[in-house]
Parts: C-alpha cells; sequence; structure tokens
C-alpha cells in the first residue's frame, strides 16, 4: 500500500496555505486542509476540506463497518444499511493523540438478531479492523449500536 501527500502551497485550486492532496495507490486523491489560525493565517487552512484527523477518524469508520457488513452478509443476515458515527477525545497537548473514541453503530435490516450486530462489532474490535485495533494502541475505543428493522 502507498500514498503519496503534497502540500499544494495554495498553489491548486485550493486557496488555503495549508492545504494538501493525498494520491493514493489505488488511483484516489483526497484534499486535506488545516484548521485556519486567527493568530498566524499564513500558518493555518481555511477549512476547505478534512483536517488529516478527520481523515483518520474517518478511515477508522469506514474500516469498521466494512467489516461488520462483511461479517453480517457472510452469516447471511440481511442486512441493508450500516453506519458508524465516531465521536472523540484529543490528548490536550502534543502530540495530540486520540484519547476516546466512540462508535455508535446504527444497522437496518431485516430480522437482524442483537446477538449477531454485537458479535459483527467486536470481532471487528478485537480481530479485523486495522484501523482500530493501531488506534487502540494510545485511545479507549468503546461502541454501541441500534438495529432499524427495514
Amino acid at each position: 500500500m502507498e500514498c503519496t501527500v503534497s502540500w499544494t502551497g495554495g498553489t491548486t485550486g485550493m486557496r488555503s496555505g495549508m492545504g494538501f492532496v493525498a494520491e493514493t495507490g489505488s488511483g484516489h486523491v483526497v484534499n486535506m486542509d488545516g484548521a485556519p489560525d486567527a493568530a498566524q493565517p499564513a500558518n493555518g487552512g481555511q477549512n476547505q476540506a478534512p483536517r488529516p484527523m478527520e481523515m483518520l477518524l474517518a478511515g477508522a469508520g469506514g474500516c469498521t463497518a466494512y467489516d461488520v457488513v462483511l461479517i453480517l452478509k457472510r452469516g447471511r443476515h440481511a442486512v441493508k444499511g450500516c453506519s458508524v458515527k465516531l465521536t472523540s477525545e484529543r490528548a490536550a497537548t502534543d502530540p495530540k493523540v486520540f484519547t476516546k473514541i466512540h462508535m455508535q453503530f446504527t444497522v437496518s435490516g431485516t430480522g437482524l438478531p442483537a446477538a449477531a450486530v454485537e458479535r459483527a462489532i467486536a470481532m471487528s474490535h478485537d480481530k479485523y479492523c486495522s484501523a482500530t485495533i493501531m488506534l487502540g494502541k494510545t485511545a479507549e475505543i468503546t461502541t454501541g449500536f441500534d438495529i432499524v428493522e427495514a
């Protein structure tokens, strides 16, 4: 796996002096931007794209949701939808790592057993999701879920 991240310096359509573009090995492009800095505007972004740490959190959400859907499908459950809302806390000082992450899943389907959803989330959290297992080295990760009949 590879990725190239380049500082745009405000030259590729992002007016921010702290804009970056990531080009993934699979051929996709993602823009990122820093947070605005009122004290030193030249050192801050302009809120034109997600921040890098938001992308890290989103990646963890995508990784675990992928696992949950796949595990439920392999168990022949009629899963029709899955979303996960991640809320986090970060350390107050550098490096501002994630210290707490809560993942609240909403899984929809027909006749989904709560035990199957709970098991899929636990399997992702404990065994399969590389992103959340890695983040779990610095953050306390908790989960919850709701099932919606669909």
